[in-house]
């Protein structure tokens, strides 16, 4: 699905599932650092966060 993305850190890496309305207008680069709030949505072999919130922050 196109609201499917993956996002990555010093920890590893997560698939984030993200509604358009989600956004509110922010955009953002790989070179963004952003906070995102959700829920974890673990299946028998993945783990997805459902994000309810997300903004940018300074790293």
């Amino acid at each position: 699905s196109d609201d499917l993305y993956v996002f990555k850190d010093a920890s590893g890496t997560i698939n984030v599932d993200i509604d358009h309305k989600r956004w509110n207008g922010v955009t953002v680069t790989p070179k963004d650092t952003v906070e995102i709030q959700g829920e974890v949505d673990k299946d028998w072999n993945s783990v997805e966060i459902d994000v309810k919130q997300i903004r940018k922050v300074n790293p």
